[in-house]
């Protein structure tokens, strides 16, 4: 579950951003907060997985109400001035939401945000902890959104403008270039064995030649990605 919040001092932002997480499994909104005063002091009490971050509020703006947080959580900033862009790359936000914005680019700001913590998580030393972000991504097919978890992913297949997505249960072909969900993924579970391929690491069964075989599929191996095979066989 995904616990999130909204500050924004305009209504019609926080009916806009709720209805579009409404749209969403295991989306939960734990508190609207209209300046960020109010977020501030819901914070010091309470923890989320998620921010929706406007920035011209009153009282206090929304990169300096940031800046008071000692270990804030993953923040999707949802303004109408894109002046403030690069600023808000700097101080980490997952992504940048320019209003007017619809659901597509919203979806992609979501698994931006959940893509990063997953990644963040890896990088951890702490043993038997789990994040209350799960790992999972969202893929939209045939005006359809379907929440896959990462884990149930086997690989990946380039298919022009699209990409399939061949999991335990479904293949799933979404409008995405396989370069644009790479990024979703994380280095450390998928590797790119070919140009139009790549594969998850813990569902290989095993590697012949320049094939390799995850359950009842073969995957080919390109000819400029055998070096990474060779360093996963270390």
């Amino acid at each position: 579950m995904i616990r999130y919040i909204i500050i924004d001092d305009e209504f019609v932002a926080h009916d806009i951003i709720k209805g579009y997480c409404d749209l969403l499994p295991n989306m939960s909104l734990m508190k609207n907060c209209y300046d960020a005063l109010e977020a501030f002091e819901y914070l010091n009490k309470n923890e989320v997985d998620l921010i929706f971050l406007d920035l011209n509020m009153p009282k206090l703006k929304g990169f300096d109400f940031l800046r008071t947080l000692p270990s804030p959580p993953k923040v999707i900033v949802t303004t109408a001035y894109s002046e403030f862009a690069l600023e808000g790359y700097e101080l980490n936000i997952a992504d940048y939401l320019l209003k007017p914005f619809g659901f597509e680019r919203f979806l992609k700001a979501i698994n931006k945000a959940v893509s990063s913590t997953n990644k963040a998580q890896q990088s951890m030393s702490i043993a038997n902890v789990e994040s209350p972000v799960a790992k999972t991504i969202f893929l939209r097919s045939n005006k359809k959104y379907t929440q896959v978890g990462i884990d149930t992913i086997l690989y990946i297949e380039a298919a022009g403008n699209y990409t399939k997505v061949i999991t335990i249960h479904e293949t799933i072909t979404i409008r995405e270039k396989i370069s644009e969900m790479l990024e979703l993924l994380t280095k450390e579970e998928f590797l790119q064995v070919h140009k139009s391929f790549a594969v998850a690491k813990s569902h290989i069964k095993n590697i012949e030649g320049n094939k390799i075989h995850i359950r009842d599929y073969i995957i080919p191996i390109g000819k400029m990605y055998k070096i990474k095979i060779n360093e996963l066989l270390k």
